[in-house]
């Protein structure tokens, strides 16, 4: 009876494990060689039942031992080499036969030919020792799979060793010991994990069995609810057993409060959760393989370009890899305006999905959390504190929010959107990795914007030095004005056009007495910074005195504005650079407007400069309008207006964007905080 309770759960264990494998779509030589051994394992297990075909006799016994030796010999022959791609390359193998011939002869000379069970006692020991000697060969030929295949020579070693152990002694006292035959059910039964942690770990099997998690869960907890409960009863009867009359109400008592506290563990979604996570981590396989994953990402982060927009792809492309996603945008967060540096099969931004990003900045920013737009759909309460706008949430074309950091801020957002790919859930093993991904990614945008900051500055320090030679030779010039003064001071009674002249050149003396400081970095009457200012005065005051000698004439349209805070000066200077490339790129009979409107719903002041000129292409809007020391002027330009007129814009705030096409014109945007 023992033993037929061993046979019986040891066959139910390797059906389990039959349905399993029946179940993987993956077709592959090692899959039916498992499903095969399997099989014969079940068959085995079950003619041994002595409850289902009688009293065992030893002749049936060495009979169904020789048929199962047969098939996990074939099973091990394959292993030996690892291309085999059908039954029938494993069966042409000379070696095959070799491994096989012992053991059809132990199963086919018994049924022609009397052997005595001794011999037949002993033959199986010499299968049982193959055995053995091939999983020897087998893990040796592993090479660096030996941590995979580690898990099937134990399994197999500890089966053959026990049968090595089995026949021997039935060889030497001419019986089989019958606490053999009823252990041997139960070893295999417990050899069984063993056997699929293998499967799971050979991935050129190319066999792919799943066990949910959820299953291990429930089973892990019964498991500790048993054990729970057993040792409670076992407290309540030693209470009892020792605590005289009172031993029966201290019971009953100790009984009722631990199935409460049971109870309330097993309620608690706390509780599940973490051990979930426990079980997850502690006795299943990654999902990710990292160290290939590592390598992955950093070729995708490598380039030999220097490019910004080239830098910013890679990142993109290396965080879609990350999760094998087709579609996404990297977003730049500038002054809590999103600004999209980098695109792969995705269309620009709407308004509601900006929307969208602005509500989840600030939880970004609070929590670090990466965010799983399908999953806040259907469950907003693991996201607390979160609050969407569900109106817009459909319109919504990204999954997955993943913050980038710097300095605890957040720098920006990946947005990641599967076009023809499974999309991922957000367990706590892809945050983890997602997590180390964003970090590894921020670090890479950080360093090159960095080493662009110092190559700017670099090429700045170049034209200070440049500066310093236009310096020297404006001293020049200004020590002969100074000497043409000082002679003309005797002709001051002359004719009246030298009295203009000496006025005019007064005037260029000044001029130039001021260049000088600025070059000098003097300090020079900063009276207007840090005052509030109405643009259209500075607009048409710059239109008046900086803009008449070109055509065609800007034209101010005050639609409606508000003081704004700016620097005068600078704030001209940017307007005339945008005005004059406007007027030069325009043709005489074209038209420039600067209008001045409000934007009431951000309470912002905005300055539009249009123009019907010749336009500009996105290339070059994207690489190289804002690049410094990048001009079309040839010589007649340093290259630095459009950059510096962009970094003055967003130094106070505010930010400066385009719109063009090639022979449309062009819409400069100047966007000015009001509050």
């Amino acid at each position: 009876m023992i033993a037929d309770i061993g046979y019986g759960l040891n066959g139910l264990a390797y059906l389990t494990l039959l349905l399993l494998l029946l179940t993987d779509r993956k077709a592959g030589l090692a899959k039916h060689l498992l499903i095969l051994a399997s099989l014969a394992t079940l068959v085995w297990s079950l003619s041994l039942i002595t409850s289902l075909f009688g009293s065992l006799s030893v002749s049936r016994l060495l009979l169904a031992d020789a048929a199962k030796q047969l098939v996990w010999l074939l099973f091990i022959a394959s292993c030996l080499q690892d291309d085999f791609t059908d039954i029938w390359q494993v069966l042409k193998r000379p070696a095959t036969l070799f491994v096989v011939l012992p053991c059809l002869a132990a199963l086919l000379i018994p049924q022609f030919i009397a052997v005595s069970p001794t011999l037949r006692f002993l033959g199986h020991t010499v299968l049982a020792l193959e055995a053995l000697v091939l999983l020897e060969v087998m893990y040796r030929q592993s090479g660096d799979n030996k941590w995979a295949y580690k898990p099937l020579v134990q399994y197999l070693g500890a089966i053959h060793l026990f049968e090595f152990v089995t026949y021997a002694n039935a060889a030497m006292v001419n019986q089989i010991e019958p606490v053999y035959i009823e252990a041997r059910g139960y070893i295999y039964l417990l050899l069984v994990p063993l056997l699929v942690v293998a499967i799971r770990r050979i991935k050129n099997w190319g066999v792919d069995i799943f066990i949910s998690r959820d299953v291990v869960l429930h089973s892990s907890l019964l498991l500790v609810a048993g054990s729970y409960l057993f040792i409670m009863a076992l407290v309540g009867y030693i209470i009892n057993l020792v605590g005289g009359s009172w031993g029966a109400t201290v019971q009953i008592v100790l009984i009722v409060l631990s199935l409460a506290l049971l109870g309330t563990l097993f309620l608690s979604n706390s509780f599940r959760t973490r051990s979930k996570v426990f079980i997850t981590k502690h006795f299943f396989a990654n999902q990710y393989d990292y160290r290939v994953e590592w390598v992955k990402l950093t070729k995708a982060l490598s380039s030999t370009s220097n490019e910004t927009s080239q830098v910013y792809r890679n990142a993109l492309e290396g965080i879609l890899g990350a999760v094998n996603y087709d579609a996404g945008q990297l977003v730049k967060v500038v002054n809590d305006d999103f600004e999209m540096v980098s695109r792969i099969q995705s269309t620009t931004l709407s308004d509601n999905q900006v929307l969208i990003l602005e509500q989840l900045l600030p939880y970004c920013a609070r929590t670090g959390w990466l965010i799983d737009i399908d999953e806040y759909k259907v469950s907003p309460f693991q996201y607390e504190g979160l609050a969407l706008d569900r109106s817009i949430l459909d319109e919504c074309e990204f999954q997955l929010v993943l913050p980038l950091f710097q300095n605890e801020k957040v720098w920006g957002m990946a947005l990641l959107n599967p076009v023809g790919s499974e999309r991922v859930k957000l367990d706590w093993e892809v945050r983890d990795y997602l997590n180390a991904v964003t970090e590894q990614v921020g670090t890479f945008i950080f360093h090159h914007e960095a080493a662009k900051a110092v190559a700017e500055n670099a090429q700045f320090a170049a034209f200070s030095r440049m500066s310093a030679f236009v310096l020297h030779d404006l001293k020049n010039v200004l020590a002969q004005i100074d000497l043409i003064l000082a002679n003309a001071e005797q002709h001051k009674n002359n004719p009246e056009f030298i009295d203009d002249t000496f006025e005019t050149l007064t005037h260029t003396k000044a001029r130039m007495d001021k260049m000088l400081q600025q070059l000098n970095e003097k300090n020079i009457d900063d009276g207007g910074k840090d005052a509030a200012y109405l643009l259209s005065g500075l607009v048409e005051k710059v239109i008046t005195d900086r803009c008449q000698q070109l055509k065609p004439v800007p034209v101010l349209h005050c639609v409606e504005e508000s003081k704004v805070v700016a620097d005068p000066e600078k704030l001209s200077n940017v307007l005339f650079h945008l005005l004059n490339n406007a007027q030069q790129a325009t043709p005489d009979d074209g038209t420039i407007e600067v209008v001045l409107m409000r934007d009431h719903a951000s309470s912002r002041q905005l300055l539009l400069i249009e123009d019907s000129g010749s336009g500009m292409d996105a290339d070059f809007i994207e690489h190289r309008l804002f690049k410094p020391f990048d001009t079309t002027k040839g010589n007649a330009g340093m290259g630095i207006g459009a950059y510096d007129a962009k970094n003055y814009m967003t130094s106070i705030g505010g930010k400066l964007t385009v719109q063009s096409q090639p022979g449309e014109g062009s819409c400069f945007t100047l966007v000015f905080p009001l509050d």
